[in-house]
């Protein structure tokens, strides 16, 4: 990996730099050749600097931000009077060219908003799609979009969509030719709402897609595909369901009136912990924004350490595949001449 510069939102999300800060210094330590830009309010930021050794290092450089995007301001709010803040700052730090890619926890509308704004869209690319990577059964990933940047999608929507999360499982996740899939009520052709079978339509004739059909709920996490589009109301419901039922499995007790009662749940946590460690949402934290002509990365809002480090891991590999390069060669390469 040759030398690439980050810009942190250290501000954004529920913990800010309680969170943002640690999590630098472990990817710091991790990746020698990686820089750091971290954004927020100077006084703030300093003492957990110094805590974690990052005050006078080498690859950190502090810039200051006399504002931050909360989680309840509006979007048009936020791009309108929030020109300081450490989130349209480490944006605009992107933009300019000082940084290869931006990572933020905070207010994901604010975030798409002034991407949008800021770095504008690929060339035929009319919406950028939130997307990530989840695990599989078998070991492998499948990529969902879109996660909530989009509530109403047309068929042209869906169908950008899966263009970009089939460049997505081949550069990031090295498959070939991956399947995709349009997440549905039911497998039958005559299932799903009017844009969900037009995209499929759509999606059955571009020889750049290798479209299989639709995919149930149930089957997120089976393998059965590597690239899951739907729009961003669905596919936020979906995660979100799925992330409260691993960590409603991982959190079960045994329900029993034995005497050995304590000692049996505590061992069924332990085993279901280690069970679905690898569905563990802090493992597969950070969402893409695609479609923009720069890298962005959305980290849970509520991430912990781990999890934000893992978000600066995702940019990390997006900047080493140059993803928004690939995403725009592939919309060059055809033009979709379905009727």
């Amino acid at each position: 990996m040759s030398a690439l510069t980050i810009a942190l939102d250290v501000m954004g999300g529920d913990h800010g730099p309680s969170v943002t800060v640690p999590a630098s210094a472990q990817a710091l330590s991790l990746y020698p050749q990686l820089n750091l830009l971290l954004v927020g309010d100077e006084l703030q930021l300093k003492p957990y600097l110094q805590q974690y050794q990052l005050f006078n290092h080498p690859r950190v450089r502090l810039v200051h931000a006399s504002q931050v995007v909360t989680m309840d301001d509006k979007p048009a709010y936020a791009l309108r009077h929030l020109n300081d803040s450490s989130m349209r700052i480490a944006l605009n730090l992107l933009h300019a060219g000082e940084a290869h890619a931006c990572v933020s926890a905070g207010n994901t509308g604010a975030l798409m908003g002034m991407a949008r704004h800021v770095l504008k869209l690929v060339p035929g690319v009319e919406r950028p799609a939130l997307t990530t990577s989840l695990p599989t059964v078998s070991g492998g990933k499948s990529v969902l979009l879109d996660l909530g940047a989009n509530v109403n999608c047309t068929p042209e929507h869906l169908h950008q969509f899966a263009l970009m999360g089939s460049v997505v499982a081949e550069s990031v996740h090295g498959i070939a030719r991956p399947r995709v899939a349009l997440l549905n009520i039911g497998v039958e052709q005559n299932k799903g709402n009017e844009e969900v079978r037009e995209a499929a339509a759509r999606l059955a004739v571009d020889a750049r897609v290798n479209y299989t059909g639709f995919i149930e709920g149930d089957a997120l996490f089976a393998g059965q595909a590597d690239v899951i589009v739907c729009d961003g109301f669905v596919g936020n419901i979906a995660l979100k369901t799925a992330e409260g039922m691993v960590r409603l499995l991982s959190q079960s007790g045994a329900q029993t009136r034995s005497p050995y009662a304590n000692w049996l749940q505590w061992l069924l946590r332990r085993y279901m912990r280690r069970r679905l460690s690898h569905l563990n949402p802090d493992q597969y934290n950070g969402a893409s924004l695609l479609g923009l002509r720069g890298i962005v990365i959305k980290s849970h809002g509520r991430a912990e350490i781990c999890a934000f480090f893992n978000a600066i891991e995702q940019a990390i590999a997006e900047v080493d595949r140059c993803l928004p390069v690939q995403i725009a060669q592939r919309f060059e390469s055809h033009t979709y001449t379905g009727a």
